[in-house]
């Protein structure tokens, strides 16, 4: 598959899936109280992930449902990994995102790795 076709893959499920938004930009984690969320955070309705919910999603500050990245993740101590997809994030919104799912550099449990769409 090219790029090119994975990128319209992931489209057609933000396209014919509706987002909801669960974690609203500015609620506190509901297990972690000191975490706010600094976008708005939720899933695509009527899809899967492996922890068995909907695929996550961050909504940044730009108009329209535009995917403009994702982000992989590892958790070594839930041992498991998960795509995020960021819709309608700027690239500085897409930095944020990534410093809360990347805990790497100071020998945190999970690592991500940020893959920013090419601009069309």
């Amino acid at each position: 598959m090219s790029s090119t076709a994975f990128w319209e893959s992931l489209d057609a499920l933000v396209s014919a899936c509706e987002i909801f938004i669960d974690r609203p930009c500015g609620t506190a984690h509901p297990r972690y109280p000191d975490f706010t969320y600094p976008l708005d955070y939720g899933y695509l309705q009527g899809t899967l992930s492996n922890d068995g919910s909907g695929i996550d999603i961050w909504r940044g500050t730009m108009p329209g449902k535009r995917l403009t990245a994702i982000i992989v993740n590892v958790d070594l101590l839930k041992r498991d990994s998960e795509i995020k997809l960021l819709i309608g994030c700027t690239a500085e919104e897409q930095q944020t995102i990534l410093r809360i799912h990347d805990q790497s550099s100071w020998g945190g449990a999970q690592s991500a790795l940020l893959i920013p769409r090419e601009p069309r």
